[in-house]
């Protein structure tokens, strides 16, 4: 496996000139864009990695399917479906759904912006900082490393650059689907938006998902199987943005982008990868990365189509 992913990065490589690094968030802009890592950790738990790939990142909107996932936990798949809904908008992440019409929660789903911020406020907790700290715990078992912390000037350029979100979440409350203070909300969305990862930690993540709620090492149970079917289905049909259609045909796996470049993506039962590369295409998605996912793909015969 490691020849393979030796061979394959050096191959992908030259695309980390196609893009560029996202610029929005000042911090992320900084990011050098020829970065390429990969990092793979089977079923049986065997670890294999090439490139960059102990280098720190954040998650940007690879922590939806945390958010997601805790929310779950806390209030069960039909309350989630009540609030936030699974169909796929073919608009991008971070879309205003402005119009006439009154804004409709089941038009928007968990992997988009609105609707993680939506998730935000379903975590359970007395106050947004104890929400933090449990989804914290649980971001630390999914990546296996419970000493992650929050990359502080990130979500300090995040917070102070937050404009669009901003709009998204008063949008939310003007509609009555969020009923929280926003700027509580939006601390919260924030920082886990910054959570540091590397892509050891995406695959972790990955392979707890592909073994439905086990941990890759020990085997043990962090959450029910059904909520890891749920997580797989949405990361399949919205997880790389407006771009999954195009993903599911030439990679086809469950997979969740960052505009920090990193991709978390999951082989039911087989395997799970992270993979970072922060240049971007122009909708958010590491070009570098997703080459080499579809690569990988072929050669191992990951599609589950």
């Amino acid at each position: 496996m490691e020849e393979l992913l030796e061979r394959l990065l050096e191959e992908c490589r030259p695309y980390t000139t196609a893009g560029k690094a996202a610029d929005y968030i000042p911090e992320l802009a900084k990011k050098d864009p020829s970065a390429l890592g990969v990092y793979v950790i089977g079923s049986e738990g065997k670890h294999s990695w090439a490139g960059d790939c102990r280098q720190p990142f954040t998650l940007q909107s690879m922590v939806k399917p945390i958010l997601l996932l805790q929310a779950l936990l806390d209030n069960g798949a039909c309350a989630i479906q009540s609030k936030v809904g699974v169909e796929a908008t073919g608009k991008p992440f971070d879309a205003i759904n402005a119009g006439e019409r009154t804004l409709d929660s089941r038009h928007i789903n968990p992997m988009v912006n609105m609707g993680a911020i939506v998730m935000c406020t379903l975590i359970h907790g007395s106050s947004y900082e104890e929400r933090f700290q449990r989804l914290m715990k649980l971001t630390g078992q999914l990546v296996g490393d419970d000493t992650i912390t929050i990359d502080q000037a990130v979500y300090l350029s995040e917070k102070s650059h937050g404009s669009k979100n901003r709009a998204l979440a008063y949008l939310l409350k003007s509609h009555g689907i969020l009923e929280d203070d926003v700027e509580e909300v939006l601390d919260c969305y924030f920082r886990a938006c910054s959570i540091q990862v590397d892509c050891r930690g995406l695959a972790h993540m990955g392979a707890v998902l592909a073994n439905r709620g086990r941990l890759p090492d020990s085997n043990r149970r962090i959450f029910p199987a059904p909520l890891a079917r749920y997580v797989n289905a949405i990361l399949m049909t919205c997880g790389m943005y407006d771009g999954s259609g195009e993903f599911a045909i030439r990679v086809g796996i469950p997979a969740k982008s960052g505009v920090s470049g990193g991709i978390m993506a999951v082989v039911p039962t087989r395997m799970g990868i992270g993979i970072y590369s922060p240049a971007l295409d122009q909708k958010g998605n590491s070009v570098a990365g997703i080459r080499l996912l579809e690569k990988l793909s072929q050669e191992l015969y990951l599609s589950i189509f």
